[in-house]
């Protein structure tokens, strides 16, 4: 009991005679869980918003005239031939248009004058969830526009190519921010225990002539990188938090934010964030341990 409250006494003591460079790390390790956590809770939401769109993807092929019975069997052999889908709905011209009515609702008598086949007979493609990954549907859609008859294949290409873009970019910027905290949680830790020990290293050696052991010498240094690892995440999840709850507030109602449900992290990946922050500060802590107390 009492080499733990001499511990914590000496830890505290540390602290406040380096209170200016303990500071900066502080903050420095706050900053990085902040956007590290950030971005990745961006990158999460994203994904969960992308597979609820997938829910939804269909794949439309407009023909250039409407197949009978006999043709529409062919298509539908050929269509399988590529890989199993979840539904195969063949859209005829008249059907085409009171659809296309019912989207219009009270606009629709702009249809009066146009004749009911204006519009193409097209098939409607739900692909298996095995096959909606980008890649897969774009060889699909290519296979698709080579069936006879086909005049234009639709599935939202452009939106579907920019949202699969969007997320790789927010990978790359994931993995860079997850380095930026290795790197500053690692290094700014070891930086401020080294000034520790550069500070106190007369007394440190006075301890070791008395009969100090090692591990009461050493631990007070590892308890700091432990303390810098806590506060900082705790201090940098609960900023991101507050910015979640802000955003929330006063992006609600209609706009793009109301078209996805976004959520905060799980309590087990909070932990995660946490647990990693301290282990990341304690092993700087532990390097410039190793490296400038010699005993």
């Amino acid at each position: 009991m009492n080499f733990w409250f001499t511990v914590f006494r000496q830890a505290g003591r540390n602290l406040r005679q380096t209170w200016a460079s303990q500071l900066m790390t502080f903050l420095t390790v706050s900053l990085s869980v902040l956007i590290f956590a950030f971005f990745s809770l961006v990158y999460t939401n994203m994904l969960g918003a992308g597979s609820r769109l997938n829910e939804d993807l269909r794949l439309v092929v407009y023909l250039d005239e409407e197949p009978g019975p006999e043709m529409q069997e062919q298509l539908r052999r050929k269509i399988k031939k590529f890989d199993d889908v979840e539904e195969i709905r063949f859209i005829s011209r008249i059907d085409a248009y009171y659809r296309f009515a019912d989207q219009l609702g009270k606009d629709s008598d702009v249809l009066n004058d146009i004749p009911e086949d204006f519009l193409p007979a097209s098939i409607e493609i739900i692909p298996m969830k095995s096959l909606r990954g980008y890649n897969q549907v774009k060889l699909f859609s290519e296979y698709l526009a080579s069936l006879p008859g086909t005049e234009k294949v639709q599935y939202g290409q452009e939106w579907v190519e920019r949202f699969y873009y969007f997320t790789k970019l927010l990978t790359i910027v994931v993995m860079l921010s997850g380095m930026l905290l290795i790197l500053t949680a690692v290094f700014m830790v070891a930086y401020t225990i080294r000034l520790t020990i550069m500070n106190r290293q007369d007394e440190l050696e006075l301890l070791k002539l008395v009969g100090a052991t090692n591990s009461y010498i050493r631990t007070p240094f590892l308890l700091e990188g432990i303390l810098q690892g806590f506060m900082g995440s705790i201090i940098g999840m609960s900023a991101l938090y507050a910015l979640f709850r802000w955003i929330s507030f006063h992006f609600t109602g209609p706009g793009l934010l109301n078209l996805f449900q976004f959520n905060f992290f799980p309590p087990i990946v909070i932990l995660g964030i946490i647990f990693s922050s301290i282990c990341l500060c304690s092993y700087g802590s532990y390097t410039s341990i190793q490296k400038f107390l010699k005993m």
